[in-house]
């Protein structure tokens, strides 16, 4: 075999094995010694056992991922979010948005999307959303008469938006792998992300107002609560959220601070918010900082595998043999997204998006000049891809997310059915996003002059 075809035969390797569901971070590694020891093998190797460069390799990349500053903003972000979660604040912003929308069709729905889009926001922890939904939003929907499958695709759905709308993790990612600025990449994903969560709205909306079964009215007396203490639960539960997010991400947006000064206020912000709402106890606070450093971990040494399995990779002539093949289709511009979009739809079924944006994505960023493609506009129809990965099966983490907190006798399998309309939706903002590619790149050009 030559040493692009071992390049194939090492990338169809790990797919294998991460169908076959071991852990990512330590596949990537393993891979990436094995292969790379055969790459960077030297005519005395059995001599000299130890005298290989994929052990400077692993050093080398190990130590890029701990001194990367971009990747400091992960775990303070991740923080927040983890604080925010405990802090019984989304239940209050969940209860107060549901009185406020009382005269909307499917008011609950939209209340339940509405809390999503501003906890993702808030967090960017698509497992944290879509987990506290299922708790607080999912029981409540059932128990107001609403469709099971319907139910089940408004907190899939709604929960997904964290991997789009910032303070996105995967967005750090994305900036990361493809090296561009994290903060004209949330600058460009701010709309896009507003975009998708009206569109998931309006569609609800029109189904209730074509089924009104599938959301019935909640009854007056529940509803029907004086102006003045509803502006006062509105003022407790949603301003001071608001607050925070507007603090954190338009020190952001407007150069007051960077990404990781911005996230280190919202963590503090974060246990700020906790302490006055008097939700913040040892407990909580210690199972916070607990999984951050867990995910945070998670997601180091998942660089760390990917960079040294794509550095393999690519040395053993992976990349190289993979864009002449698709520099040699003749494609235009609009055929090469369609055909990077559609790969990475598919990928989305059985992998999740660590892998697509640390393995698979580096795989088309090469081509992207070629074609005139703006990578922060390429990175932002990805995260819009992306949140099929949730939504679809096998894997839709969003549905097992859901079916660990649902009550028993909600089956998987409808589930399942009820993300498939709300794929539509995302299918939608993808097309509507490449004829009006200004509402991702018009925020970053106003404010940064691209």
């Amino acid at each position: 075999m030559t040493d692009p075809q071992v390049a194939l035969f090492m990338l169809g390797i790990f797919v294998l094995v991460i169908l076959l569901g071991f852990p990512i971070a330590f596949t990537l590694l393993a891979m990436g010694f094995g292969f790379g020891y055969y790459a960077y093998a030297r005519p005395d190797q059995w001599e000299h056992i130890f005298n290989n460069r994929i052990f400077d390799l692993m050093v080398n990349q190990t130590y890029s991922v701990m001194t990367n500053d971009v990747l400091v903003a992960v775990p303070l972000f991740l923080f927040m979010g983890y604080v925010v979660e405990r802090a019984n604040i989304v239940d209050r912003l969940f209860y107060s948005l549901n009185i406020a929308a009382r005269r909307v069709p499917a008011s609950m729905a939209v209340a339940a999307l509405l809390t999503c889009a501003i906890f993702a926001t808030a967090s960017g922890i698509i497992g944290a959303v879509v987990t506290l939904m299922g708790l607080l939003a999912f029981p409540a929907l059932l128990k107001a008469g609403y469709d099971e499958k319907f139910s089940a695709g408004v907190i899939c759905a709604g929960g997904c938006l964290g991997i789009l709308i910032p303070p996105s993790i995967m967005l750090i990612v994305y900036a990361a792998t493809a090296a561009i600025s994290v903060v004209q990449l949330y600058a460009g994903a701010m709309l896009p992300g507003f975009m998708l969560a009206s569109l998931y709205i309006i569609y609800v909306m029109g189904r209730a107002l074509l089924n009104p079964k599938l959301a019935p009215k909640p009854p007056k007396e529940e509803t029907d609560i004086p102006f003045g203490r509803l502006m006062w639960m509105l003022l407790t539960s949603f301003v001071p959220l608001a607050i925070l997010i507007l603090c954190v991400l338009g020190a952001i947006l407007f150069g007051l601070a960077t990404p990781t000064e911005a996230a280190a206020v919202g963590a503090s912000g974060s246990l700020v918010l906790a302490g006055s709402y008097r939700s913040l106890t040892w407990e909580r606070l210690k199972e916070s900082v607990y999984l951050t450093m867990r995910t945070s971990a998670m997601v180091c040494w998942l660089f760390v595998g990917s960079w040294t399995f794509s550095s393999v990779f690519s040395y053993l002539g992976g990349h190289d043999i993979i864009q002449e093949f698709v520099l040699g289709l003749n494609l235009s511009p609009v055929a090469f997204l369609i055909l990077a979009q559609a790969i990475i739809f598919l990928l989305g079924w059985p992998l999740e998006w660590s892998e697509i944006i640390i393995i698979f994505v580096p795989i088309f960023l090469p081509m992207l000049p070629h074609f005139g493609i703006d990578p922060l506009f390429f990175g932002i129809l990805v995260a819009l891809n992306l949140q099929t990965s949730f939504l679809t099966p096998p894997m839709a983490m969003a549905a097992y997310y859901l079916k660990g907190v649902a009550p028993p006798h909600v089956q998987l399998i409808n589930i399942f059915r009820g993300c498939m309309p709300f794929l539509s939706m995302v299918f939608i903002a993808m097309i509507i996003l490449y004829n009006f590619p200004q509402i991702a790149t018009g925020l970053p050009n106003y404010l940064y002059g691209r």
